[in-house]
């Protein structure tokens, strides 16, 4: 039995079934009162300084924090959100579901206090269950706006390149988000990326080995098409009248000239 099913065995009753949708839920209530001009987004904000001094609530309510300004595009953000999250939930169950976001969630919180002046926000927690369903469901179509068809794998590997920039770039604290985003992901999927990269090179290696163990024609019809290494018994011969065409020994004779040909035409 492996470690995440004694784990699971142990504390699966503590597990928040549907917890995509409870998260979305406060994200939709904080837009909304931000857009009734009723709430300040930086309240919410996880910035360890405002924690230590008492402001406990932002080692929380930062999951809230709604992804864009635009309803339109925060809409769909969340549509996507709750399929990727209700898929991930159907296939693991509750409990890897959620320890896979609480995962991401300490090491977001832990970077946020390892460096001074940090702030954090849910966008990389965000970002990692978008590339644990992509890497689930690589072939699945994304429809951008419910209008432009897009295989999710390519959005997917924009992530990752985003993300590799970002590393080399970006400032020492989103550098440490990256990385906080990427640790769960790292840890549900380790073992299959490593699989697929072991698998991956043996492929290649199969394909070079067939590719410099394969014999190339030196002799070929232009006729019929057989080959020295179809018919190795079969002699052939070369026309110079057809700027040095090869033809078998049945051909040779009775073929049409592909020089006089081309005169005539």
């Amino acid at each position: 039995m492996g470690f995440l099913d004694k784990l699971e065995r142990k504390f699966r009753g503590f597990a928040v079934p549907n917890i995509t949708l409870y998260l979305i839920m406060g994200q939709v209530l904080f837009f909304v009162l931000s857009m009734a001009g009723q709430f300040d987004i930086g309240r919410v904000v996880l910035i360890p300084e405002l924690v230590l001094l008492g402001e406990w609530w932002r080692l929380v309510t930062f999951l809230f924090i709604p992804p864009v300004t635009n309803v339109i595009f925060a809409f769909f953000v969340w549509y996507l959100f709750y399929l990727m999250g209700s898929a991930l939930e159907g296939r693991w169950g509750a409990f890897r579901y959620n320890l896979f976001l609480l995962v991401g969630y300490l090491v977001t919180v832990a970077v946020a206090f390892i460096i001074p002046g940090g702030a954090a926000t849910n966008l990389f927690l965000g970002g990692s269950v978008f590339l644990a369903f992509a890497f689930l469901y690589p072939d699945f179509v994304l429809y951008i706006l419910f209008i432009l068809p897009v295989k999710i794998k390519w959005l997917a590997l924009i992530t990752w390149i985003g993300y590799g920039w970002q590393l080399l770039t970006g400032s020492w604290i989103t550098r440490l988000l990256v990385l906080a985003s990427i640790s769960n992901f790292l840890l549900f999927f380790g073992k299959d990326i490593l699989w697929k990269i072991k698998t991956g090179r043996r492929k290649m290696s199969e394909q070079a080995r067939t590719i410099s163990g394969k014999k190339e024609a030196f002799h070929r019809c232009a006729v019929c098409g057989i080959t020295d290494l179809s018919h190795p018994a079969m002699e052939f011969r070369y026309c110079p009248e057809c700027g040095g065409l090869g033809y078998c020994k049945d051909h040779i004779f009775s073929h049409q000239h592909a020089a006089k040909s081309n005169r005539r035409s």
